[in-house]
This record gives C-alpha cells, sequence and structure tokens, in this order.
C-alpha cells in the first residue's frame, strides 16, 4: 500500500538535512552553500560539542530556516521537561526525546512551539545489536510500540527508520508525523554505520512526512546539485508542492 504523506507541509521542508560538521564556521560556509537547496536543518550532538550551537540556531532562524533539534533529551523527567522549555521561543520546529513514558510526557507537557518527537530504534541497530541490549524482539515490533506509546503520551511524532515506517501507518494511522532517517541513494549505499536504510522514494511511499540526510549530500562532490536531485524526487512525488 502506498502510504504517501498529505499532511499540508512544504515540499522543499520534507528534505531534513543533517548538518553534521565539526565546527559552526564550517555549518555557516555549508549552509551558505547549499542556499535554497535545503530549507530544514537537523542539528545534532556533534556540532552541539563544537560550541556556538544556539548562536547557529539563531544565525540559520534570522535566514528563515527550519530548525531539528536532535539531542535526544534522556534524563528525569523533570529535567526533560527544563530541556524542552528552553526551545519554547528559540524559533525550533522539532526536538527529540529518547526515554520511557514518563520522560516523554513530562517533554510534551512542557513544549509549546516546538513539536516533540519520539526516538523508536536508532538506524544504526539491527537485531544482532538489540540482542546485545537485552531486547528480546525484532525491531519492527519494538519500533510499533514504542510509536504506540509515543501516541499515547501525545508526542507530535516519532522517528523511525522507513523499513517500519508503513507498519506505524498501518496500526496507528497518519496522526503521527513521521521523520526517517538512514536515507541512501539505491545507487550508492555506503558501508557505514546506518543498517537499517531505505531511499528517498521508498521512504515517503512507506508513510514518511520528513526525511533526514546527511553523508549522501555532506559528501557529495557538489552538496548543493545533491540536495537539489533530493528536491527533484520530491517534486515528483508531491506535484502539488
Amino acid at each position: 500500500m502506498d502510504w504517501l504523506s498529505d499532511k499540508p507541509i512544504p515540499r522543499a521542508e520534507r528534505l531534513i538535512f543533517a548538518l553534521d560538521v565539526p565546527t559552526p564556521e564550517a555549518a555557516r560556509a555549508l549552509a551558505e552553500q547549499l542556499g535554497d537547496s535545503v530549507q530544514f536543518y537537523k542539528l545534532g550532538l556533534e556540532i552541539f560539542m563544537a560550541g556556538g550551537y544556539w548562536e547557529l540556531v539563531d544565525w540559520l532562524a534570522a535566514r528563515g530556516k527550519k530548525i531539528f533539534v536532535d539531542l535526544k533529551f534522556f534524563d528525569v523527567p523533570a529535567t526533560v521537561a527544563g530541556a524542552v522549555r528552553r526551545l519554547n521561543g528559540r524559533g525550533v520546529e522539532l526536538c527529540t526525546v529518547h526515554g520511557n513514558d514518563s520522560m516523554l510526557r513530562a517533554a510534551c507537557e512542557a513544549r509549546q512551539d516546538v513539536k516533540v518527537l519520539a526516538v523508536t530504534v536508532l538506524t544504526s541497530l539491527d537485531r544482532g545489536d538489540l540482542d546485545d541490549l537485552g531486547f528480546q524482539c525484532d525491531a519492527k515490533t519494538l519500533v510499533l510500540s514504542r510509536a504506540r506509546r509515543a501516541l499515547e503520551m501525545g508526542c507530535d511524532g516519532i522517528v523511525s527508520s522507513g523499513l517500519e515506517a508503513p507498519e506505524i501507518r498501518r496500526e496507528l494511522g497518519p496522526k503521527l508525523l513521521a521523520v526517517t532517517p538512514g536515507i541512501r541513494p539505491v545507487e550508492n549505499r555506503p558501508a557505514d554505520d546506518q543498517k537499517r536504510t531505505v531511499d528517498v522514494e521508498q521512504a515517503f511511499r512507506g508513510g514518511a512526512d520528513y526525511i533526514v540526510v546527511g553523508r549522501p549530500i555532506r559528501n557529495a562532490a557538489d552538496p548543493r546539485a545533491a540536495a537539489e536531485g533530493i528536491q527533484a524526487t520530491l517534486a515528483e512525488l508531491f506535484p502539488q508542492g
């Protein structure tokens, strides 16, 4: 079944670029190079640890870019709530929480103008990794369980591999936003730490509302051309914009 998203999301914003670079200076230079080929940026742990994170958030917001704070908050509920509360009014569109029901609930209660995404299972994990972590189930079962809890706790969406997104749509419907990382072009699936990957069209036809792309753009000979190529695929999938 085709689960192509019909949520009112501007087409160009369905591509989220993972700005995983060593310094804020490198981040700004890459954002300048990408120009209008990317409208939405994910800022994760690497750039957070480099310093100048919030200055970069403000710099991107001042240029009209959407921002996804991907710090995967995981702590006692009061601390998670405090972290989410700090995002309100900062021009941040999305943030991630990686925890149990009480953490998810606390995050949702603290949000105002930021949407809370629950992390299900990292796309770098496969069944062997889950066995190592003590989970007695496969990735699909665990993802669906966590997605169901996220919906019950009031989360706006989930982060999920494109391999599991169709099952989430089938079981839980369209309400949750589905953000899908681990996107790899069909013709170039590199040997890296991403194990549960799909291509752009697979992700969206499987139910993704957004895709997160990092290395296929960042490591391309021409990052802007790589981003424009993905935007061209989006134009075919979502001709109405």
